[in-house]
């Protein structure tokens, strides 16, 4: 008795530390991502600030050419001007605050990787699940492909994400892959190098909470990750 009684309670002690780890990273993910999510708004206040500034000077530009009869220019000097306003445009990926945080922060970090990203995502605003529970499973299925990305020469680097929110949330992500992947008896990628393999592994633990079904394959040289909720 006394032996169930130790084992019982190294099991409580263990369950204890995983869950405070696991609070810990929601905690680093949703700071970090709203950080940065906060420095591109005020990158963009920035920059609307510097073009009210300057459209005093754009209208006196174009109503002197305008004046002079030269319309031509007038039109090509304003296309000028709304293309360098469609350059500075904030991306809004989807309405829930933390998930669009996370996802403007990993397309932004893969894109300066030269990472090509084709994203399709359609969420409601109101979740299934815990917000910022579902924003670590997509901190960590991004931050996965990108760096297995950064193993394949610039122009090979591609990132696709799907993520549907109706009829129930369905989501995607896929990357070029030229290495072979070993799965273990859960389906679960074994990792190549020691401490590597946890963010799958936070994955799993988060589909097996909310009951959603989660598949990783390779076929055709992509590595794909489906989990629907």
């Amino acid at each position: 008795m006394i032996v169930y009684i130790v084992v019982f309670k190294s099991l409580i002690a263990q369950y204890h530390v995983q869950m405070e780890r696991q609070s810990a990273a929601l905690l680093t993910v949703q700071i970090t991502a709203l950080k940065e999510k906060l420095q591109k708004v005020k990158e963009m206040e920035d920059r609307i600030r510097i073009q009210r500034h300057d459209l005093r000077h754009q209208l006196q530009t174009v109503t002197e050419l305008v004046a002079r009869g030269d319309r031509e220019a007038a039109l090509d000097f304003l296309d000028a001007a709304q293309k360098r306003l469609d350059d500075h445009k904030a991306v809004r990926w989807c309405r829930p605050p933390v998930l669009d945080a996370v996802f403007a922060s990993y397309f932004d970090q893969a894109q300066r990787q030269g990472i090509r990203v084709d994203a399709q995502i359609s969420l409601p605003d109101t979740l299934p699940v815990d917000e910022g529970e579902l924003a670590i499973v997509l901190a960590n299925a991004l931050e996965n492909a990108i760096h297995a990305n950064l193993e394949l020469a610039q122009d090979q680097r591609e990132l696709r994400c799907k993520l549907l929110g109706s009829p129930s949330i369905m989501l995607e992500f896929a990357n070029p892959c030229t290495g072979g992947i070993a799965f273990d008896t859960d389906g679960l990628p074994v990792a190549r190098q020691e401490g590597h393999g946890l963010g799958c592994q936070s994955i799993s633990a988060f589909c097996r909470k909310y009951g959603a079904v989660c598949q990783f394959t390779l076929t055709d040289g992509w590595f794909r990750l489906r989990l629907i909720l």
